[in-house]
């Protein structure tokens, strides 16, 4: 029986994680976490019966445990419930999927309690990177991808020497917005964004795949990740989503992960690493496929994917501004308080805005992260 804690239970990546517990009868669930969905955390408690729940704000904490006083099971709140969950003594494997820089301090908790890190939270490595990976190693802790390209990069890395490695292929779909030109994009609405051709994900990774941002962060990640530098990740736009990424080796030949673009396989994967479990769902039937395209990415008119890799080629805590910037932009676009094209504007203010610290400590980082939403709210009243 592997037990496993889940932060972000209640979003895309943790309610797709908890499908796979109900398929497999060998994984327990010993602790939940989320934001504020009281009611989907009521009755994940109900079924899966975990002796941990935290919520973010105290307001909802104690709603819940109003709601579960019949049940035996511990209600915490905030950063200290996040850590608490993240530290248990029963939880082998983290799945961290909150999204936000508030995965920093339960990931890095975990890993010093020698936990393994099923990674869907992008920030983690984007904005603490340096600091993660040595720690990992230090600790002897796997930190396994749950993304769908880096699980694809992955499994395609294993079995072979990553000192032959001569590129890391990250492969988009381009989004809802694949094609257009900056006076279409000056039209689209929160709306238009949300209409991903293949994949069904919350809402701020949906306009982050719209933006292109999302690939951006995914590069970041994949340096740290993988080990490799910045001039060996190439991002191709790969409309069918079939390939999930692939790794180019010094001799030409390429291994790559196909499948159909399906969440699910990747947080299996990574749960039950180096093992493979059946998985109900559809299979790629290559009969029926008529084509497989690529294409090089505009980053003219998604300027987000450029401003990532400038960010990542300064480092330090540069990458905070860049996620941070976008976050905030994505919040305000979420309100119809911008327009979709603002969000790379106020990335790009933000990051020109910034003096960047070379090696930045946790409490840099979030200080960064505090003084770009501060910025930002400057620019707009």
């Amino acid at each position: 029986m592997k037990k496993i804690a889940i932060l972000g239970s209640t979003g895309s990546i943790g309610t797709q994680t908890l499908e796979i517990v109900r398929n497999q009868k060998d994984l327990r669930v010993v602790s939940l976490a989320a934001g504020t969905n009281v009611e989907l955390m009521e009755e994940q408690i109900r079924e899966f019966r975990p002796k941990m729940a935290a919520m973010w704000s105290e307001e909802a904490a104690s709603d819940l445990a109003q709601r579960v006083a019949d049940m035996d099971v511990k209600i915490v709140s905030g950063m200290d419930g996040l850590l608490e969950i993240s530290t248990m003594e029963e939880a082998e494997v983290l799945l961290t999927a909150i999204v936000g820089m508030i995965g920093i301090r339960p990931t890095i908790a975990a890993i010093e309690q020698g936990k393994v890190i099923a990674l869907a939270n992008k920030e983690t490595l984007v904005t603490a990177g340096h600091i993660i990976m040595p720690l990992a190693r230090k600790h002897g802790v796997s930190i396994l991808p749950v993304d769908s390209e880096h699980s694809a990069i992955f499994q395609s890395l294993h079995g072979e020497n990553r000192e032959r490695v001569n590129k890391i292929i990250l492969t988009a779909s381009g989004g809802p917005f694949r094609g257009r030109k900056k006076e279409e994009l000056e039209k689209m609405t929160i709306e238009d964004a949300l209409k991903h051709p293949n994949w069904s994900m919350g809402k701020k990774v949906t306009i982050d795949s719209a933006s292109l941002v999302n690939k951006g962060l995914e590069v970041m990640e994949a340096c740290w990740l993988f080990d490799v530098p910045l001039e060996q990740v190439q991002v191709v736009i790969h409309p069918q989503s079939i390939i999930h990424s692939a790794v180019e080796y010094v001799d030409g030949g390429i291994m790559a992960q196909l499948g159909m673009p399906d969440m699910k396989l990747p947080i299996q994967y990574a749960l039950f690493y180096p093992d493979r479990r059946p998985l109900p769902g559809k299979r790629v039937d290559f009969f029926a496929l008529e084509q497989l395209t690529f294409e090089k990415p505009d980053t003219e008119t998604f300027r987000g994917l450029q401003l990532a890799y400038e960010a990542a080629k300064a480092g330090g805590s540069l990458p905070t501004v860049f996620n941070a910037a976008n976050e905030k932009a994505v919040a305000l676009f979420i309100q119809r308080k911008i327009g979709f094209l603002q969000i790379p504007e106020l990335i790009e203010r933000s990051m020109g805005h910034h003096k960047v610290i070379e090696n930045p400590s946790v409490e840099e980082i979030l200080q960064a992260e505090a003084e770009t939403y501060e910025y930002i709210k400057q620019v707009m009243n």
